[in-house]
């Protein structure tokens, strides 16, 4: 199964969606808790091209994006393969 890393803030409804998505998968990803900053959430907007939202979402390495990118590529069938490599 591909490694998944997801960056979540507390109180976040799309963290939670992303994580219930993956969860209906078998997925547990590797969550980085980013809500008070730091060094993961400047990790983040550097992996992600300067992308500022929660969540982001990585699956071997590869740059998702967000819940709703996450929900619109499993809607088109490419969650599956991704998650299988």
């Amino acid at each position: 199964m591909a490694k998944v890393e997801i960056y979540t803030k507390a109180w976040c409804p799309y963290c939670v969606r992303a994580m219930k998505l993956l969860a209906s998968k078998g997925v547990e990803p590797v969550e980085y808790d980013v809500t008070m900053g730091g060094p993961k959430k400047a990790e983040m907007v550097e992996r992600s091209g300067g992308r500022m939202t929660m969540p982001q979402v990585f699956i071997d390495g590869k740059h998702i994006g967000g819940s709703d990118d996450l929900a619109a590529l499993d809607a088109r069938g490419g969650l599956d393969p991704l998650l299988a490599a």
